[in-house]
């Protein structure tokens, strides 16, 4: 044997280079108990109705064969479930079934457990598994890879040239600086390199007789289907057979802002539907967690960076289940905290030590405030003017002393466009059209 292969995770199979979920052909390798698929599948009858064999296989996303089949059979046997009609397509799973009252009494009970009715979940332990394996596969971030990723955006060098070793440590990042100058698009513009990769997460996790749903398709996207290659990396080819309980996914990068508490970064049991919601770090797994407007949310600053701490120097989570019961989950998220507030007035020296990068954006100079107009005016069909420029300036930024933002061109560009189609006349960088565009965008504070 191979030291390569001795290495390798248990339940884990590579392909390619790649990671890919393990096939499954038995109801002992999902990791979950024959009655409790039973009263899966009886709840998915109970709410959808008639299914044959191979659209139930399908809802609780595992092989018909040798696992949903034998389900049946025995749901069947117990008569849980009776066959409508006899099968016109090959093979048993083009059998339609129905619950029985007697199936629906049970699944009465299984919800009034929990409501969950969806793909099978995966065990913790191999969720586990599967997130260590696939945090080997990030690709290294370079100078040239950082400079087609922010080619959209002015930065100074100095800024630059921090961007990319921070986002190589693949843990924390702290953005600070004047409001809009562009800290939050440098954090997109890194979410959109890394989600050129994919990674394979379950739909839910199995946690001591819980449920808890992980993929979202709010702050999840799909990997393409007909994309079988991704660049740096050697992801499966497309139609690989695996386990159909994962999804391939881009690698996530979620933002929160103001609304984030500390209750959103653990397990919180829905007391209705009677399962959990991952918190927002679990669904970063293998990607980025972005919190924007650090400083803004109701919880103190010093309280969300104590929730961090652990996570943060040892890259491990700890979540707690309603009954008390604590979790290990693996903490693979780059963490970015992104300001607009003083340093000082968020946390103290010793906290900042904790955060691996500390990133400041400043206020562009006259040269770069040049170079973002004439692109805002290039993409909005504005004609550039030099001689507007220097109009623009002198007379809302020098004399008043106003502080140049890297957002300003694009915001008094929109303005230019709003007043030039209410005139009915093309857009320009004239001085009275950019007094009339200032004017209705700056407020003396």
């Amino acid at each position: 044997m191979s030291a390569a292969h001795r290495d390798r995770p248990p339940n884990v199979a590579a392909r390619a280079g790649g990671y890919l979920p393990p096939s499954i052909t038995g109801i002992q390798e999902t990791g979950l108990s024959q009655l409790w698929l039973q009263d899966l599948a009886l709840k998915i009858l109970y709410f959808r109705g008639y299914l044959n064999g191979s659209q139930i296989a399908e809802a609780i996303a595992l092989p018909f064969a040798g696992i949903v089949e034998p389900i049946l059979d025995n749901l069947k046997h117990e008569t849980l479930v009776e066959t409508k009609t006899s099968p016109r397509g090959v093979g048993k799973g083009s059998y339609v079934y129905a619950i029985t009252n007697a199936g629906s009494t049970r699944a009465q009970e299984a919800l009034a457990r929990s409501q969950y009715a969806g793909p099978a979940p995966v065990p913790l332990e191999a969720y586990n598994q599967a997130i260590t394996h696939q945090a080997r596969r990030r690709t290294t971030v370079t100078s040239r890879s950082m400079r087609k990723a922010l080619a959209e955006l002015v930065l100074a060098e100095e800024t630059f040239h921090q961007v990319g070793p921070a986002v190589n440590s693949g843990t924390s990042i702290f953005i600070y600086g004047p409001p809009g100058d562009g800290k939050t698009s440098i954090a997109q513009a890194i979410g959109k390199m890394i989600q050129k990769e994919s990674i394979y997460i379950p739909s839910a996790l199995y946690i001591d007789g819980h449920v808890v749903k992980l993929y979202d398709s709010v702050n999840h996207e799909l990997w393409p289907s007909d994309d079988t290659t991704e660049e740096g990396t050697g992801a499966p080819q497309a139609g690989t057979r695996r386990d159909p309980r994962w999804v391939r996914i881009r690698r996530p990068f979620i933002m929160v802002g103001g609304e984030l508490t500390l209750t959103g970064l653990d397990l919180v049991l829905n007391d209705t539907i009677k399962y959990y919601e991952a918190p927002f770090q679990v669904k970063a797994n293998g990607g980025i967690l972005l919190i924007d407007d650090f400083g803004r949310q109701l919880v103190h600053p010093r309280d969300l960076l104590n929730r961090w701490i652990v996570p943060l120097e040892n890259r491990i989570d700890y979540l707690t289940l309603h009954t008390g019961h604590k979790v290990e989950v693996p903490f693979d998220v780059l963490v970015i905290f992104s300001t607009n507030l003083p340093p000082r007035e968020l946390v103290d020296e010793g906290f900042l030590r904790r955060l691996r990068h500390k990133i400041e954006v400043r206020d562009p100079s006259f040269k770069d405030y040049r170079v973002i107009f004439q692109r805002e005016a290039a993409e909005k069909g504005i004609p550039y003017s030099d001689p507007g420029l220097a109009h623009l300036l002198k007379e809302w930024y020098v004399k008043p002393g106003r502080k140049l933002r890297a957002s300003h061109p694009r915001d008094l560009c929109e303005q230019i466009l709003d007043i030039a189609s209410y005139l009915a006349i093309e857009p320009n960088m004239e001085p009275e059209l950019l007094d009339t565009a200032a004017k209705a965008y700056f407020v003396e504070l």
